[in-house]
């Protein structure tokens, strides 16, 4: 289901695109540029609104509808928990050995920078 509503998701973002990018502005059209009467209404030369404003108001309420949608069916999952998430126990830690270390005492090393 999950799924099924990402593609949905995803063809609407698509789709919502471009609608917004092939629509013309309100501002387009010739008259208005030079002061035309028809651009200073509320609405503009066009009207209330054509098939493609119509078009783009559907498209952008299903992509809030199905992004809520995906919000909360994302926000429900189980998550994977990992090893660091519970620190009340440690875990064993492994100490590697270097051949020959063991024998040379700290405070004869006297031509290191770093203080004991």
């Amino acid at each position: 289901m999950y799924e099924i509503f990402l593609v949905v998701y995803l063809i609407t973002a698509l789709a919502l695109i471009g609608m917004v990018l092939i629509q013309q502005g309100k501002g387009a059209d010739m008259g208005s540029s030079f002061g035309a009467g028809a651009s200073a209404t509320v609405f503009g030369s066009s009207g209330a609104g054509n098939f493609m404003t119509k078009t783009t108001t559907v498209l952008a309420a299903v992509f809030f509808v199905l992004s809520i949608i995906l919000g909360n069916l994302t926000a429900n999952q189980i998550k994977k928990t990992d090893e660091w998430s519970d620190l009340s126990t440690v875990p064993a830690v492994e100490t590697l050995a270097v051949p020959g270390t063991e024998d040379v005492p700290v405070s004869d090393n006297k031509g290191s920078d770093v203080p004991n």
